[in-house]
């Protein structure tokens, strides 16, 4: 039987993700309380939210901002740290029932390691944790008897489609993508896109990083990687089906060819809360979907040929080992140089695939080969980059 309040500790609370969880937090004030918060740079909404949520700690990972921050909060019984290292310590707190990892990139992997060692249940929208470290995080979940709750949209669909299904054998599962911004669009249009038009996604409210990865399809790779881990399937068990509606979240079929969908309306505070709450429901009173309108659904084949970041990803997680660490760490390194108008869209997937091409491949890395791999691959993307002429 769960005990209330659970203390939620978010790593990551100003970005898209972290923002949507205080949302839900303060809706339900006797079933959550807020333990610790952190921020990588926003130090003035950190700060805001700190006044609101009265954490027992609070990161913020520019140090040069630790001032401001410890200032601030002077007078409150908020403890305050700086620096990235900071959020492992904050990460086994314990204050904490719950761990939200909601850090954007590899950054969460050292901090969502450490919270399972100490034996913190994970709600993680932090996908590239699975995605460098798949292997490593889930032999030590399944070690320390630690659930990692997914708070994507898609594997939480997918979570919530097994509910009562343990002992039933999974033939294949589903992730459905809307297409992004550029569904249906080729590469004479694709060579000149600016990020402008990238960052206009079409159902979701997302933060900049991830809302290029659903435009270049990327994102849907990286779940795919993701489903893998979580739910401990084959790389020919998983596809990936475009919906452009974003309705259906995501699907599974079982061995007898029965099929079971999650729905509903586009709206990350639904899969957030049923993480941190799990394994009960919430009432709330979020957006109902109303079948009338939308009396028509689609679907369609992903484009392989044109958003050649899903056809990579499918590799990486193919060939194993360190690979997907490899893709992830060019990816972010790319899409980071996309926002600042240092590459074009699709020198993006060139420099992915160059990346895989030529970082050494590790058949069965330990956590130290994943450091260092994340770190060859950025360096290398970054030369890539300074070289490119778009």
């Amino acid at each position: 039987m769960q005990q209330f309040p659970k203390r939620i500790a978010i790593l990551g609370s100003t970005g898209s993700v972290g923002t949507q969880a205080l949302e839900v937090i303060r809706e339900n004030p006797t079933v959550f309380k807020v333990s610790v918060l952190s921020a990588l740079k926003n130090s003035a909404l950190l700060i805001h939210q700190a006044l609101e949520f009265k954490p027992e700690v609070v990161v913020i990972c520019d140090v040069n901002k630790y001032d401001e921050v410890k200032n601030s909060l002077s007078g409150l019984n908020i403890k305050v740290f700086a620096g990235e290292e900071a959020l492992t310590e904050v990460a086994i707190h314990p204050s904490s029932d719950v761990v939200l990892t909601a850090l954007m990139g590899s950054v969460g992997l050292k901090p969502t390691i450490a919270a399972i060692q100490a034996g913190k249940n994970i709600a993680l929208a932090n996908k590239e944790t699975l995605v460098v470290a798949g292997e490593l995080i889930t032999k030590l979940a399944e070690k320390h008897q630690v659930k990692i709750l997914p708070v994507d949209s898609e594997h939480s669909a997918i979570f919530q489609c097994l509910v009562g299904e343990e002992h039933n054998e999974i033939e294949k599962i589903y992730l459905t993508a809307s297409g992004g911004p550029f569904l249906g669009k080729k590469i004479d249009f694709l060579s000149s896109v600016k990020k402008e038009q990238a960052l206009k996604h079409p159902n979701w409210v997302m933060g900049a990083k991830i809302t290029i990865d659903s435009a270049s399809l990327m994102n849907k790779g990286l779940e795919v990687i993701e489903a893998k881990w979580l739910f401990n399937l084959n790389v020919d068990q998983i596809d990936v089906i475009v919906h452009p509606q974003s309705i259906v979240h995501s699907l599974v079929q079982f061995t007898d060819g029965s099929m079971k969908a999650q729905m509903g309306v586009p709206d990350m505070k639904l899969p957030i809360q049923y993480a941190i709450n799990y394994p009960d429901r919430l009432k709330n009173n979020f957006k109902r979907f109303n079948f009338l309108d939308y009396p028509n659904f689609s679907f369609e084949k992903a484009d392989l040929d044109t958003f050649k970041n899903l056809g990579l990803a499918f590799d990486s997680l193919r060939k194993g080992g360190n690979m997907p660490c490899i893709l992830n760490a060019a990816n972010e390194v790319v899409v980071e140089a996309f926002l600042n108008d240092k590459i074009g869209f699709l020198q993006m997937s060139d420099v992915i695939e160059r990346c895989m091409q030529e970082i050494k491949f590790i058949e069965k890395p330990e956590l130290n080969d994943y450091l260092e791999t994340d770190k060859h691959s950025r360096i290398l993307a970054g030369e890539l980059v300074t070289k490119s002429i778009f």
